[in-house]
């Protein structure tokens, strides 16, 4: 029986074709390898900084929630965390589950200058030069869709580009893929994308097999400054949030009080 992930990643290997059809690999790669690298570092230090980083998410909907906002001005909620001081902005460009796109991607892209994650369900190289013609500054990459040897040949392509990669793990097993590929940044999920059900424990649970050298970011069931407050005393460099703010109604105010929580 398919899980909620391995629909996602079968999806998403379909749209590849697709795009394919249109603008073959060479032809994408050659896109990307024009106008010079992407500016991954800003991604990389924007996480890196003193404090609690934060990850904003402009998100739709989700396999397990449906729809999170049925009202989506997203231009105007990346400029919101951007005015609120956001160090970085994910953007889901998943179609199906997620009601994300591309072209979402380039408008927010094209309105902020905070340091974007494109958000989706990496299966093949080609969506990384995508991700680098559209103006990303980092890609996501799921160890439970990618072996190791995969995830290293992903690292390797994204150096060539310029782009930062937050490599995600949600077990002990998925964290030694992503050590052993080389991650610079690891991602610990709460959420099992398998189910989609979250253990806000598991972000903690899992603290110590990340290596010092790494960026540690916490994902996902991040909801109050308290939530906040535990995942920087664990030590985590940065959390990524998306359904809280984006169900938030005043989300200036709910990131201050997570930021001043974390202090």
């Amino acid at each position: 029986m398919m899980t909620i992930l391995d629909e996602l990643a079968c999806h998403a290997r379909e749209r590849v074709a697709t795009a394919m059809e249109s603008s073959s690999l060479d032809v994408m790669r050659a896109l990307a390898m024009n106008g010079g690298a992407a500016d991954g570092a800003a991604f990389e230090n924007a996480l890196k900084k003193p404090g609690l980083s934060f990850i904003c998410e402009v998100k739709r909907a989700s396999p397990s929630k449906g729809l999170i906002a049925p009202d989506f001005p997203y231009v105007e909620i990346a400029r919101e965390y951007e005015s609120a001081g956001a160090d970085a902005v994910s953007c889901l460009t998943e179609p199906r589950w997620f009601l994300g796109s591309d072209a979402i991607f380039r408008e927010i892209r094209a309105a902020i200058r905070t340091p974007m994650l494109r958000k989706d369900f990496t299966v093949d190289e080609y969506q990384l030069y995508e991700a680098k013609v559209m103006g990303a500054n980092a890609v996501l990459l799921i160890c439970a869709i990618l072996d190791t040897a995969t995830v290293e040949k992903y690292l390797r392509i994204c150096a060539e580009l310029g782009l930062a990669a937050l490599v995600e793990a949600h077990d002990g097993s998925e964290i030694r893929s992503a050590v052993s590929a080389g991650a610079r940044i690891i991602g610990v999920n709460n959420r099992d994308l398998r189910d989609f059900s979250v253990d806000f424990t598991n972000a903690a649970r899992l603290r110590d097999l990340i290596p010092p050298e790494c960026i540690y970011v916490a994902e996902s069931g991040v909801r109050s400054p308290g939530d906040a407050a535990a995942l920087r005393a664990i030590g985590a460099d940065a959390v990524l949030m998306g359904e809280a703010l984006m169900r938030s109604k005043n989300k200036p105010e709910l990131l201050a009080g997570m930021r001043e929580a974390s202090k």
